[in-house]
C-alpha cells in the first residue's frame, strides 16, 4: 500500500489584540490608525472587538472594509468563539481591540473566561500590543507594562505603544525606561488633540452619525504610518490556537424567515455576528426605517427593533404615524421584539432630557425617562418566562445592558428572570404582551449552542 499525504494543516488567523491598562488610553484611535493603514497597503485586515461594545466595530468596519466582530469569552464557548474567528479565514492579519483594562472582567467566569481583553489573548494566543497613555509619567509607564507582562502567565505581551508624548525629552525617558524592563517599543504617539473621535453619552458618536468619517480614518492612519513601526507590529501576529477547520457548524435558529429590521439613526445596533448567523440560516433580513416613517415590510414574519438612540429622536418616533401602524398590524398575528432602545420605542412614553414626554409606540405599557439618568451597565443572563423569537422558553440566554434610562412603569409581564454576570437579579426584567416582547437587554449568545439561533 502507497504511503497516505499527509493531511493538510488547519488553517489560523495571525493575530494581535491591541489592549490597554486602562480605558481612555487611546486604543481605540490607535486601533483605528493601523488597521486603516495595513488595509492602505494592501493587506486584507479582519478587525474584531473584545467585549460586547458595539460602537467601535463599526469604525473598525469602516476602517478595515470589513465587517468588525466581537469577542466576548464571557458569553461565547470557545467553539462560537472559533466559529467567528473562521469568518477572517481569508484575511492577512486579525486586529482585535481591547475594552476597559487589559485584565478588567466580572467575578464570576462564564462561558469561556470572565469577559477580560486577557481572556481573548489566552484563549487565541494571539500576543498583546499594549497602549500607554504616558502623560503625566516617564519611566513609571515601564512599571505598569512590566505589571501587565508578568500578571499572567498564559499570555505574551509583546511591545507597546506609547501614547500622548509631550516632547523628544519625554520620549527618550520613556524609552529608556521600556529597555530597562526589556519591553520593546513599536511606536510612540505625539499629542494630537485633532484626532479626537467625538463622543455622547453611551461612548462615541457612532460611525454613520460622525462627519467626514473616511477622512478622520484616513488621518488615524497617517498619524500610525508616521509614528508605529507597522513591518514590526505585524510580524509579531501569531497564528490562533483555535483552528478555524475544527469548527462544526453551529445550527442555527433566526428569528424568522423575513426579518423587518429596524435600521436607521434611532435603531442602529445589531451584533455584526447575529445578522450573520442569520442570513446564514437563509433568512432573509429586510431593513426599513421608522425616522422616514416606513412600515415593517407586511409580508415579514417577525419584526426586530434593535438598540439605538430613539431619546435623541422621540419627537419624530411619536409622529410617525405609518410606522405606528405598521407595527401594529405586525403585531396583531406575529412577533414583534424590542432591545433597549427598541424596547423602550415599544412602551407607552418616553421623557427625553428636556422632560418633555413622548408617545411611543403603545404595544406594551413601559414608561421610561432619560431626564433621570440612571446608568445600567454590565453582563446580563436571562432566562426566558416567554418566548422571544428564534429562542423557546427556559431558553438560557447571556447579553449586555448598558443605557442610562430610568423606569418609570414596567407594568406588563416579565419576560425573563435577568441576572448580573455575579447572579444578583436585576429589575430590568423586560416585558410580554401578546406578540411584543422586548428586553433592555442586548442578546450576543445563548448558553446553549446547539439548540437555538444566538
Amino acid at each position: 500500500m502507497g504511503d497516505r499525504p499527509n493531511p493538510a494543516p488547519a488553517p489560523t488567523l495571525r493575530g494581535l489584540i491591541i489592549a490597554a491598562p486602562r480605558s481612555g488610553s487611546g486604543k481605540t484611535t490607535v486601533t483605528l490608525g493601523i488597521q486603516r493603514a495595513l488595509s492602505r497597503r494592501g493587506l486584507n485586515v479582519q478587525p474584531f472587538k473584545c467585549g460586547p461594545d458595539y460602537i467601535d466595530p463599526a469604525f473598525h468596519s469602516a476602517a478595515a472594509r470589513r465587517p468588525s466582530f466581537n469577542l466576548d469569552s464571557w458569553a461565547f464557548t470557545r467553539a462560537q468563539l472559533a466559529e467567528l474567528l473562521a469568518r477572517g479565514s481569508d484575511s492577512d492579519i486579525a486586529i482585535a481591540e481591547g475594552s476597559m483594562g487589559l485584565f478588567d472582567g466580572v467575578a464570576q467566569p462564564g462561558a469561556s473566561g470572565d469577559g477580560s481583553n486577557a481572556d481573548i489573548a489566552a484563549v487565541t494566543g494571539w500576543p498583546v500590543i499594549l497602549v500607554i497613555d504616558a502623560s503625566g509619567q516617564a519611566q513609571s509607564a515601564a512599571a505598569i507594562a512590566l505589571g501587565c507582562r508578568v500578571y499572567r502567565d498564559d499570555i505574551t505581551l509583546a511591545g507597546v505603544i506609547l501614547n500622548r508624548v509631550a516632547s523628544p525629552r519625554h520620549d527618550m525617558l520613556l524609552r529608556k525606561g521600556m529597555e530597562k524592563a526589556g519591553i520593546p517599543v513599536l511606536g510612540a504617539m505625539p499629542k494630537r488633540a485633532d484626532l479626537v473621535l467625538p463622543e455622547r453619552h453611551l461612548g462615541l458618536v457612532q460611525a454613520g452619525d460622525t462627519a467626514d468619517l473616511a477622512a478622520r480614518l484616513d488621518a488615524l492612519a497617517d498619524f500610525a504610518q508616521d509614528h508605529i513601526d507597522l513591518d514590526a507590529l505585524t510580524a509579531l501576529a501569531a497564528p490562533s490556537r483555535l483552528s478555524i477547520c475544527e469548527t462544526r457548524a453551529l445550527p442555527v435558529t433566526p428569528p424568522g424567515q423575513r426579518i423587518a429590521l429596524a435600521r436607521d439613526a434611532a435603531f442602529s445596533f445589531v451584533y455584526p455576528h447575529l445578522l450573520d448567523r442569520w442570513r446564514a440560516a437563509g433568512a432573509e433580513i429586510i431593513p426599513f426605517s421608522p425616522l422616514a416613517d416606513e412600515a415593517p415590510d407586511p409580508a415579514c414574519d417577525v419584526v426586530w427593533l434593535p438598540g439605538g438612540y430613539p431619546e435623541l429622536h422621540a419627537g419624530r418616533l411619536a409622529q410617525a404615524q405609518n410606522f405606528r401602524k405598521g407595527l401594529h398590524e405586525c403585531a396583531r398575528t406575529r412577533p414583534v421584539h424590542g432591545e433597549c432602545g427598541g424596547y423602550m420605542a415599544l412602551g407607552a412614553g418616553l421623557i427625553d432630557a428636556d422632560g418633555a414626554r413622548h408617545e411611543m409606540a403603545g404595544l406594551i405599557g413601559l414608561e421610561t425617562s432619560f431626564a433621570k439618568r440612571s446608568m445600567h451597565l454590565g453582563y446580563r443572563h436571562a432566562t426566558l418566562h416567554a418566548p422571544i423569537p428564534g429562542h423557546a422558553p427556559g431558553a438560557a440566554l447571556r447579553g449586555h445592558e448598558f443605557h442610562y434610562t430610568t423606569i418609570l412603569a414596567q407594568p406588563d409581564e416579565p419576560l425573563a428572570r435577568v441576572v448580573d454576570a455575579n447572579g444578583k437579579d436585576v429589575p430590568e426584567t423586560g416585558s410580554r404582551r401578546g406578540h411584543v416582547t422586548g428586553s433592555f437587554f442586548h442578546l450576543i449568545s445563548a448558553l446553549d449552542a446547539d439548540s437555538n439561533g444566538a
